[in-house]
Parts: C-alpha cells; structure tokens; sequence
C-alpha cells in the first residue's frame, strides 16, 4: 500500500471516528490484513491482559488513559522493560482528545489532537513497510568518518611516494581492510568491543612506525583459521575469510599522525554507519575530482527507490498484499525473493544494489511476520535473500573493493535487523566466517561479457539497474569512442549517441527472450533529438518501455552541484502487464509509452525541409569563418563607420546572444559588387589578409578554397528583410524561448534562425507553451540547453490550419506581450525570460496568448504538460498519414523488351 491510499485511509478514518474501533481502524489504514485484525480484537494476537490495552507484537503497545495523564503514562511504559519486552515499534496513548506517540526505534514523538492524526499519517508509515528518509542528516557519521579517512590517506600518500606504481591497488585493499576492522569493533563482528584500535593502541610505538608492521600481522592473522600460536593479543581476533584478507599486501607506512587519526577513529560510532552511503563517501577520499565535496557524493535513497520500485519492488509489495491471509501463497514468495538476481552493471560503491538487497530483506521480513500471525512459528526460520544473488560490473579498482566490502557491512546490519524484528524465532548465521559475498566483477561492462557476470537462464528471474556515466559526445575521450565503435560496429551515425547508449544496448540483448527487465538512470538527452531515431529502432525490437520516470533533477549533497536533468527508463520484453508514466506525483496507468516518454503511438520524429503545418520557411543564419577579422566590436565600429567609404559595408550582426543579452556587434558585409571599392583601404586590407590567412590553415579543404575570396561570409544566407529571430539554443530553465522581431538591414548570425518577413501570429505559435512541450520532447540538447533546430522543432511542429479571425485574435495577444516588454526596455531578454523574475504582466500576456493558440487546437484547455503532448503526437501521426496518403506514387519506366 502506498503512501497516498494511507493518507486517505486515515483521512477516512478521522471522517467516520469511532472511540471504540479507532485503533483497529488506524492499524487497518496502515495495511494491516482484517484477518489478524480479527484476530486482535478476539484477544489472539492482543498480548495484554488490561482493560483498554492494545499490546501488538512488534507493532505497538497502545493504551487508553484519563485526561491530564497521557505525558506522564507514556515516559513510564516508554522507559519499562516488561512494556517493550514484545519489541512494540510505537507506544501510543490516548485520552480521545489528544494522542501521544512514541517510534521506539527513531526516538521520534508525536502529539497531535486525535482528529488531526491525518496530518502526521507518514509518523505510522513504518507499519506499511515504509521508513522514512532523511537525506540532510542520514549521512553524519559518514561524513566523519571520511572526513578522518581523507587525512589519513593524504598523510599516507605523502609518505609513501611510490604508493601508487602498481595503479593504486595495493592501497585500495588496504583501506578497505581498514574500515571492515573500524566497522567490525563496534558491530560485534570481533567479539570485543574496540579490539582492532585498543591492541594497535597498546602494541605500537607512539611515533607509528612499527604500524605497517602490525597492520601486515593482523591482517595475516584475520585470514588463519587457528590461531592459537600467535602472540596473547592476537590470539583473540577471528578468522574472516571471505577473500577480504587472502591476498597478502604491504602496509604502507605511518607516521605519528598517522597513527593518532586511527586512535581518533576508534571514537567514532561505526554501528551508525550506512554502506549504501559510506563507499561513495570513501571514494572521494581517493578522487581529488570530488574532494571539494568530500563526504556528499552518494546518490540519496529517495532517487534509487525511483528505479527500484517500478522495476520490481512495487510488483514484489502487490504480491505479498494480494495473499496475505494464505500462507502457502506467501512461503512461494520468499521462495522467488531467494531466486532473484539483482545486477548493475555500473555499480560504482554498490550504492543500488545495497538499497536493493535491504528492501528484499525488509519486505522478506514483512513476509515472516504475516506468516507468524497466520501461522505461529515454533523453529527458527534464517534469511532466504543472500548476497550471492547481487552481481555487479565496476571499472573502477577502488569502487569495486567497496562495492564488495558495503555488501558484507549491509548483511552484518540488516542480520541485526532481521533478530530484532523476528525477535522469537528469527535468527542469522554468524557472519564471520565470510562465506560469500556479492558477485562483483572489476572491469570494463562495455567490453565484458555481460552473461558470463551475471548467467542467466529460462528459469532465472533477473532485474538490471544502475546508474550508468552519462559523457555525451562532446565530453567522451578516447577509450569512450572506442567503446562506442565496439559495441555498436555496424550501426550507423552511433557517433552522435550520448555513452550510457551502450548499456542500454547491451542490456536489450541481454534480456532478449528471457525473465528479465532493465531500468536505468540517464540523461533524457537519449530520447530527444536525433539519439532517438538512431537508437530506439534498435532498443525496442520485440521489447517495450513499461514505466518511465519523467524528468527531474539528480542531485547529490556536493558543494556547488545543480544536478542533472534525468529521467528513469524501464525496459521489458513485450508484454500484456500494465505500464506506467511516473513523476514526483503521481503514477499513471497508459497504453504505450514511446521513446518520448510519452503516452502515444511508437512513432519517430525525424528532420523535415518543410513545415509539415505549412508555417513560413524558417532560415538559418550566416557563417563568416572568418577568425573574427569581419566582425566588430563597438570601439572598432565607431572607428571604421567614420569612414564613408566603409559605410555601405558595415551593418549590424545579430545572433542568440545579441539578441538575449542586448550586446551590439556588427561585421564587414562585402560582396562581388563593392569589393573593389574599398579593396585599398588599408584596414580592409589587414582584416582580410587575417581572415585568408585563416582560411588557409584550416584542415579542412572546403575552407581552404574560400581563402581565394576571403571578403565573402563562408555562408552567406543574408536577406534585406523584417524578420522574427530565434536562438538555436537556450536554458532549459525557461519557459518560453526569448524571441524577437528585428527591423531589415542586420546580418543575422548562424547561432540563430529566422523567418523573413512574418505576420505577428507566427511569434505565439513559437512562443508558445504548445510550441516549447514539442520543443523540449523532440528536441535535442547541446549539454543540458534546448537546441532549437528548425528541421526538428519548428518543421515537425503540428499546427492546424487557423482562419482570419483567429490570426486577428493570436495578433492581439502577441501585441500585449511585446507591449509588456516594452514596459521593461532596461531589462534584456535574458532577465525577462528569467522564470523566477519573469515580471507578472508578461507572464500573464503569455498565458492570455498560451490560451490563444490551444484554442485552436481544441476549446477545452489542457491541464498539463502531459496532455499537451499526447495531444500534439496523435496530431503528428494524423498529418503524417496524411501527407502520406496525399503523396504520388513514382511512375516507373517499363524496361523495353
């Protein structure tokens, strides 16, 4: 059950109160089955004897009391033994007007009057399975710890400068061994609290020069299964086995400082540490890339659950709801949970897998305590759910050694867990000796096998996810082109495809016609543009897109880190089960969802010459390429304008950023026909010996042939004509692009686009809302910016054919609009397009003009973004048949006989 149905259970609840039913109606709108519910109030499952008592096994100790008494009731039964021998998570009393509540594992309160609990529904999400996260402060211990570990490496690189002539990996697996032992001492995985540092405290000199030797003693030690001939102090540590300890490395050295940074450590809670967190955190410590953020770079727990869940855990949850009440049912589905295999193949730290595995030991456990309350247990039951069913793939050495030392950290605490939740018959095998760990391969994923990771079999039941590096192909290196040669030989144009492409593609193969699904973080860059049409055809073949995660940021803690725009992709084989489009709100069942991550027909929207709504022909600009000797910047025009030859030549040169930020520039216009009017002006003469000079050291020969008549812009696409201007890019911030109307005579620059001479109508259809939901879906991107193109946005762009009169209406509004700006002359586009100082009369122009043009379209607005764009793609498909249908067939000669 789902945090939104709670809220309207409880919600309920306090509509229809009733005194007597009240705490069998709360436990009821947590999820709670009727059956045991049943069961409570025939005293089955109700552990207290006292009148007005409700003692829930591991759910609650509930408690009616006179009014003026509820503080003082709740500190004595919060603070008795024999009260919280039954593990109860909540201690609730009431007196009917007032509730007090008490999270016994947070320490968290609540007091509320009882006809507002509806208010505070998350303080009981525990009950449905549903922790709360706390992203600002979960990671404070972390952040200490690797606070501490940065000093201690920075200290040990320093003085062991040769530390890194293997690559670093002899130190990557000793500061793993190291946080497994500070971890390990305050866990109860060594039997003595505080061994690890007390013995290296009581053993080593105080200048730490004898450290490395103990190190390499201790670590031999860890790795021996008797150890009954070492010396008394570490006669006491156990075996660990494993694979953590069999290699043998040299300790690096240590110095004074050294050494007390490890006595430091010693005062830190381990316990509290999160390994889903922690490995992220420590491998900054070894990035100077992410040093500046140090202990912030991890990705939160609410952002994996985005991939998580629809990938899997939401249909694991509706399983176990749908046979509470038939144990049979449920042991069938610890059996699955036992046989899943959970795979990223961009592990990193093991941040995914980690939060994947305790949510199937949280849900495992959920599972038991149904079962229990169905079917007293009388024998022990242990975990099903083993680290030998996560596999991953990680490049990088270090991350791969902390992937593999999380996992172990995440099965010591979430044993704990499982004891302490199945208090009487819930156990765990102890965990040292280390028997098996996560299955984590150290590598390249583009170039591993990925079935040999991770075999996979008809039988198996198998679900990728990750988090895969994103470097579009202005920032992909070397080895990156190379992989992309690799993995897509015999695709064409794969060169114009973002990195991450190529786990999608592998991962399509790999679960073609097997039990597996895929999900992956990205960039939405992937489905935008010409990516789309390049790699979907060759994604989706047999294969659909069952949920997508619309955009949102991916952001992390690190200082100065905006995040990046992404959105989550689930891919399956094709299927009959429902799929979803999800955002921060809400989850909505459709039909299809399309490479748009859309609602819509599985169509492409690919580059046009012409409009395909019959809109104006949209231009775009000149190119000098002329290293800057044609242009001018204003001390340099006011020197040369003087001159009346040079006048006729010089005219102003607008492109994106003239336009957006009112900047004034201008350029040498020469063609045939005044060349050799001012070919002897000695200024003319250096500006186009520099642009020929240019030309000529170009690599390329098209170049090299345009310094034979250095006076002519490379292309020369200029028209004497009123035109509406529009930047071929902008930030993705703003919610209508900033377009402008210029008078004849400039020289418009390639970083825009223009259409000559224009009835005013045309400025709100492109500065419109419909306009920019196309823009920004079809589009492509040059980093995270639109890229305006006129053959995908504007000719693509579905437009009805409008009459006179809406013309006359759509005018009048763009009136307002340029009137409002008017208003605002001091400011330039760029601030008034600023979404968040967008003044309030032109942003109620735009929404008057934004009415406007949907009504031509249809009279009933659109309620979102959403159903703008279902709406525009089933347009697209209808002109797109059309045309189609509309077209001539070719005639063909018939060949003489």
């Amino acid at each position: 059950m789902n945090a939104s149905q709670i809220e309207k259970n409880v919600t309920a609840l306090v509509a229809n109160f009733n005194k007597e039913e009240f705490v069998f109606d709360l436990l009821q709108a947590y999820g709670i089955s009727k059956t045991s519910i049943t069961r409570l109030k025939k005293g089955d499952f109700n552990l207290s004897n006292i009148k007005g008592e409700v003692l829930y096994k591991s759910k609650m100790l509930f408690k009616e009391v006179e009014s003026g008494t509820l503080l003082n009731t709740i500190d004595e039964l919060t603070k008795d033994p024999e009260s919280l021998k039954h593990n109860p998570r909540f201690v609730i009393v009431t007196d009917y007007k007032t509730l007090l509540a008490k999270d016994i594992r947070t320490g968290l309160a609540l007091d509320t009057p009882i006809l507002d609990i509806h208010k505070h529904f998350s303080f009981f999400l525990p009950w449905a399975g549903q922790e709360k996260y706390s992203q600002k402060n979960e990671n404070f211990a972390d952040r200490k710890a690797s606070y501490k570990m940065a000093k201690l490496y920075d200290i040990l690189v320093t003085e062991n400068p040769n530390i890194y002539d293997d690559g670093g990996h002899n130190l990557n697996i000793f500061l793993s061994r190291l946080l497994f032992c500070f971890f390990a001492e305050d866990t109860d995985i060594f039997p003595i609290e505080g061994m690890f540092t007390d013995t290296l405290s009581q053993h080593t000199k105080e200048d730490g020069s004898d450290v490395n030797i103990f190190l390499d003693r201790l670590f031999k030690v860890l790795n021996t299964q008797d150890n009954s001939k070492e010396a008394s102090h570490f006669k006491e540590f156990p075996y660990v086995n494993g694979g953590l300890f069999k290699d043998t490395i040299v300790s690096p050295k240590f110095t004074k400082e050294a050494r007390k940074i490890i006595m430091e450590c010693a005062d830190l809670n381990w316990s509290e540490i999160n390994p889903d967190i922690f490995g992220s955190m420590i491998q900054a410590v070894v990035n100077p890339a992410y040093r500046s953020g140090l202990g912030m770079h991890y990705t939160s727990v609410p952002n994996i659950m985005k991939v998580i869940e629809p990938l899997f855990l939401n249909e694991l949850y509706e399983e176990f709801e749908k046979h509470k009440d038939n144990t049979k049912k449920l042991r069938q589905l610890i059996y699955r949970l036992s046989k899943l295999k959970i795979f990223d193949p961009a592990c990193g730290s093991g941040n995914f897998l980690i939060i994947a595995y305790k949510e199937l030991r949280k849900l495992e456990i959920k599972i038991w305590q149904q079962i229990n309350e169905l079917e007293p247990q009388y024998s022990f039951v242990f975990t099903e759910v083993k680290l030998s069913q996560f596999y991953g793939i990680e490049l990088d050495d270090f991350a791969h050694e902390m992937a593999i030392l999380s996992l172990w950290l995440a099965e010591h605490q979430m044993n704990k867990f499982f004891i302490d939740e199945l208090f009487d018959f819930g156990k765990a095998k102890p965990i040292l000796p280390l028997k098996e760990a996560g299955h984590i391969t150290q590598g390249n994923a583009i170039r591993i096998d990925w079935k040999a990771v991770c075999p996979i079999d008809l039988v198996d039941e198998v679900f990728i996810l990750g988090n895969p590096p994103y470097y579009g192909t202005r920032n992909q290196k070397k080895e990156h082109k190379q992989d992309m040669a690799f993995v897509f030989r015999g695709l064409k144009n794969y060169k114009s495809l973002d990195y991450i492409s190529a786990w999608f593609y592998i991962a399509s193969q790999y679960i073609n016609s097997f039990n597996a699904k895929y999900a992956f973080v990205t960039t939405n860059s992937i489905c935008q543009g010409d990516q789309l049409s390049i790699l979907w055809n060759n994604l989706l073949n047999n294969k659909e897109i069952f949920f997508a995660y619309e955009a949102f940021k991916w952001t992390n803690n690190a200082k100065g880190n905006a995040g990046v725009t992404v959105v989550v992709i689930g891919i399956r084989n094709l299927s009959k089960d429902d799929k979803y489009i999800l955002n921060g709100k809400t989850k909505k069942l459709v039909q299809n969802i399309n490479a748009y991550l859309v609602d819509g027909p599985n169509i492409q929207v690919g580059r046009m010459t012409n409009s395909i709504s019959n809109l104006p022909k949209m231009i775009k600009g000149s190119i000098p390429a002329d290293g800057g000797f044609l242009l001018l910047e204003e001390t340099e025009y006011y020197k040369l304008s003087k001159n009346e030859k040079l006048k006729p030549i010089i005219k102003e040169f607008i492109g994106a950023q003239e336009l957006i930020k009112d900047i004034k520039r201008w350029c040498l216009y020469i063609t045939e026909d005044n060349i050799e009017d001012i070919i002897n002006e000695k200024e003319i003469e250096r500006r186009l010996l520099g642009v020929k000079k240019m030309r000529e050291a170009s690599t390329k020969i098209a170049t090299i042939q345009l310094a034979e008549t250095p006076y002519k812009f490379a292309e020369d696409r200029y028209y004497s004509q009123p035109c509406l201007l529009i930047p071929c890019v902008t930030s993705e911030e703003r919610d209508y692009i900033p377009i402008g109307f210029i008078e004849e005579g400039p020289v418009i620059y390639a970083s825009a686009q223009a259409v000559y001479n224009p009835e005013p109508w045309l400025f709100g259809v492109i500065n419109s809302k419909m306009h920019m939901c196309w823009v920004k879906t079809v589009g492509g991107r040059l980093d995270s910016r639109i890229r305006y193109s006129s053959s995908i946005c504007y000719n693509t762009f579905p437009f009805p054919e409008i009459t006179k009169k809406q013309k006359e209406q759509i005018n009048l509004h763009v009136f307002e609009v340029l009137e409002e700006r008017e208003k605002h002359s001091g400011k330039t586009l760029a601030q008034l397009y600023d979404s968040n100082k967008m003044p309030k009369g032109l942003k109620g122009a735009h929404h008057q003009l934004d009415l406007a043009i949907e009504r031509c379209y249809r009279l009933k607005p659109f309620e979102s973004d959403t159903e703008r764009l279902e709406y525009l793609f089933k347009e697209y498909e209808k002109m797109i048949n059309k045309n189609t249908l509309m077209e001539k067939p070719k005639q063909t000669r018939k060949k003489k006989a």
